[in-house]
């Protein structure tokens, strides 16, 4: 009688779970962008109009506005370049003197 040997197990993860999580990943970064924008602009145009009716001002509110855009748009931009197409390569946290990583 010959023993039974279970097989040697595969190192390997599975083919479908790593690309179906990159998909999640992948809209959740595109959903982030979709909502940070009109989202900052609605928080400056808020603290713009508390500001307005605290300094009895009109203008302060279109500040808040542009303030609020350019910054949710600096934001995308910054998530935008720390997930670019070398985003694998462990250079994703935004820090060192931008040699390129080995």
């Amino acid at each position: 009688m010959v023993p039974f040997n279970s097989p040697i197990p595969d190192s390997r993860p599975p083919r479908g779970s790593p690309s179906a999580i990159k998909s999640f990943a992948n809209a959740e970064k595109l959903m982030q962008i979709a909502i940070l924008l009109p989202a900052s602009a609605f928080v400056g145009w808020l603290a713009g109009a508390w500001l307005d009716s605290r300094l009895h001002q009109t203008w302060i509110a279109l500040v808040g506005i542009l303030f609020g855009g350019i910054s949710g748009l600096v934001y995308v931009v910054r998530l935008v370049m720390r997930t670019g197409p070398n985003a694998g390569s462990g250079s994703s946290t935004g820090q060192g003197s931008g040699d390129p990583q080995p």
